[in-house]
């Protein structure tokens, strides 16, 4: 395989301009260069190109993704975390759109749809004794009604950063960084400036305890296996939970 830079550029969707650009600041260089000055790609580095995409898409900057890639023993094992990734959001869309489908169903058939089958994929109130539990009935009060008061775009939105994020930790364990690397704690750094947004949580308090607060979800991560698969897995939790702490212990 041998193609130019504009056939490349057409086949992914992007720009000669951003491929020159990628070439300039060392993350994806030409396989050569014709006489003409053309560059030319094969196809190892279209698997680096489909790879620098990837995390893209999953909010990494060109400086992250360059440090991934860097750390990264093999193409097909990152390529692996961002498949469990995209499952387990192709999972989730699986279950709203045959929720969705079950209610033009009924809804056509003039009956009316078992409300515990309508939001399958949307509900965000399964964790609420948990939390109530955890940290008080005022805390899920309140981000519940925070919850509620976003439009569906501003859902969206949230649920798109979330993904990002959960996206960018995936891809930085897959890469072998250690936990205290400047990718990890830029992560970290991140998530827990996400958990002092959610109001009603500890780390959303002047007063709160943000260090507990992060050190107990770090943990509950890894514990809980539904909120493993958030990261891969057990070893994803575990990364980010360390990360965390070596976050906490330097910067809380």
């Amino acid at each position: 395989m041998d193609l130019s830079i504009q056939e490349v550029a057409t086949l992914t969707g992007t720009t000669s301009r951003t491929l020159r650009h990628y070439d300039a600041i060392g993350l994806l260089p030409p396989t050569r260069i014709a006489g003409n000055g053309y560059r030319h790609y094969d196809h190892a580095a279209l698997v680096r190109l489909q790879r620098i995409l990837l995390l893209r898409e999953l909010g990494l900057g060109l400086p992250a993704i360059a440090e991934v890639l860097t750390h990264q023993s093999t193409p097909a094992r990152a390529l692996l975390s961002h498949v469990s990734l995209l499952r387990a959001e192709q999972e989730r869309l699986g279950r709203q759109i045959a929720a969705v489908e079950r209610t033009i169903e009924t809804v056509s058939k003039g009956e009316e749809t078992m409300t515990g089958n309508m939001f399958d994929g949307f509900d965000h109130t399964q964790y609420r004794e948990e939390v109530e539990d955890r940290w008080g009935k005022e805390a899920y009060a309140d981000s519940d009604a925070y919850w509620r008061g976003k439009d569906s775009a501003g859902k969206s939105l949230w649920k798109e950063n979330v993904a990002t994020l959960n996206g960018a930790w995936i891809a930085a364990c897959a890469s072998g960084a250690a936990p205290d690397s400047a990718a990890a704690q830029g992560l970290a750094r991140r998530h827990v400036q996400w958990l002092a947004s959610i109001p009603g949580t500890p780390a959303a308090k002047p007063d709160g305890d943000v260090r507990g607060y992060v050190l107990g979800v770090a943990e509950m991560y890894v514990a809980d296996a539904r909120f493993a698969a958030n990261y891969g897995g057990a070893k994803g939790a575990g990364f980010v939970r360390d990360a965390l702490a070596i976050h906490v212990e330097r910067e809380l």
